[in-house]
């Protein structure tokens, strides 16, 4: 099993950057795809980004490429998720997940953090 938790958000505005934080417990984190999904009020939760295993493998929603980089320490068993030229459409509580596999899918991820909040304003 693994426990996920997330920091790293907060209110920043239009144009700025924030790194996202996901903790994880447990010594198979190494064993995890890893993924970052949000959830803006009034909308379904959606992908914004996934990573394999060993970070060689990555994969973005169209909304946030070249704009967001997921990344993972192994060592330090944490996921992240720079996030930068942010807009206020990137207003959500963040979530990171583990999964067996890179894939957009909620479905396929089997453990969830708590999320964290992150508003742009304009």
């Amino acid at each position: 099993q693994v426990q996920l938790v997330e920091s790293g958000g907060g209110l920043v505005q239009a144009g700025g950057s924030l790194r996202l934080s996901c903790a994880a417990s447990g010594r198979t984190f190494s064993s995890y795809a890893m993924g970052w999904f949000r959830q803006a009020p009034g909308k379904e939760r959606e992908f914004v980004a996934t990573i394999n295993w060993r970070g060689a493998n990555t994969y973005y929603a169209d909304s946030v490429k070249g704009r967001f980089t997921i990344s993972r320490d192994n060592a330090k068993t944490t996921l992240y998720l720079q996030m930068n030229s942010l807009k206020p459409e990137d207003t959500a509580v963040y979530y990171c997940a583990a999964g067996l596999d890179v894939t957009g899918s909620l479905r396929d991820y089997r453990y969830w953090g708590q999320g964290t909040q992150v508003t742009v304003s304009s």
